[in-house]
């Protein structure tokens, strides 16, 4: 098992930094999420040789493996210049894993087209969530064949506001992509958009599911639907977090317990955004926590 940092809460360090200061923290390995020197959200990837270069020497020197790559592209939207930009910035992205020895991409369904050209949020009406599968097909059909020969694993998450964020369909997408190279990531803080059982949706997402993203977060649906009161009523507004191990509401003994039944080997990562004036104590307690529940559970 790959136990990972997504260091977002350190990206005011530089992108040679960060190796250390995951050593620091105590992993061996990061999962590396967007950022405006390396792989920007939605923009082409702002990498060249000497930056491959320079990021290689500093995971050697803190002896840290990149667990995964996250792109961040509108693959999923129904504006075809967009889609095709976003195709040629995932086979950028691909060829930058191969570069630095990287065997893993993780990304999220998407959210469709830009702001600019027409509404971006698909959940609203479900007006567009057709026209957003339907273009992330057409990616799928350009960057599966490239991920097979380039030996690179793909694993997509369901995101609140994505044109898919819950557990099905996305899992049967998943199956339907039929390649070994793509499998599905678990979110725990997106856990109460996807159910209210975390060991029966992890027991059914068993034959693909190859990452988890560890983050706490509180049931949004609670309390008869006012843990949230959010204005003007109705609104669609999705609402979650990612908090440290204990602050919020995930079934936590259900969750590992359950990844262990099932032999869980894939990549785990602390995926706590939440607080970025004590970033150092949180990723050394969610590691500390994660290890606790593995020597707990894997026995």
């Amino acid at each position: 098992m790959r136990i990972a940092l997504d260091p977002f809460m350190h990206r005011h360090l530089s992108l040679e930094d960060i190796p250390a200061k995951a050593r620091e923290l105590g992993y061996d390995w990061i999962e590396l999420s967007p950022r405006a020197d390396f792989l920007e959200w939605f923009k082409a990837p702002r990498v060249f040789p000497e930056r491959v270069r320079s990021l290689k020497r500093a995971l050697k020197d803190a002896e840290v493996g990149i667990a995964s790559l996250l792109p961040m592209y509108r693959w999923a939207s129904p504006d075809e210049d967009e889609r095709q930009a976003a195709v040629r910035h995932w086979k950028r992205a691909i060829e930058i894993a191969v570069e630095l020895g990287v065997d893993t991409l993780n990304s999220e369904f998407g959210r469709g087209p830009h702001p600019d050209k027409g509404g971006c949020y698909c959940c609203h009406t479900g007006s567009m969530i057709e026209a957003c599968e339907d273009a992330w097909w057409r990616s799928m059909e350009e960057l599966v064949p490239i991920l097979e020969r380039e030996g690179v694993n793909l694993h997509v998450e369901p995101h609140p506001e994505d044109w898919c964020e819950t557990l099905q369909p996305a899992l049967d997408i998943i199956r339907t992509v039929n390649s070994p190279r793509v499998k599905f990531l678990y979110c725990a803080p997106h856990t109460f958009y996807f159910g209210d059982d975390t060991r029966a949706m992890l027991r059914e997402a068993k034959d693909v599911l190859a990452h988890v993203h560890v983050g706490d977060t509180f049931n949004h649906r609670a309390s008869s639907g006012l843990r949230y009161i959010l204005n003007p009523p109705g609104t669609q507004a999705r609402v979650h977090q990612h908090l440290n191990i204990g602050q919020g509401e995930v079934p936590w003994d259900d969750f590992f317990g359950t990844l262990a039944e099932i032999g869980f080997d894939g990549i785990m990562t602390a995926c706590v955004f939440a607080w970025e004036d004590k970033a150092d104590h949180s990723g050394r307690f969610m590691r500390t926590e994660m290890q606790k529940y593995i020597d707990q559970y894997w026995k």
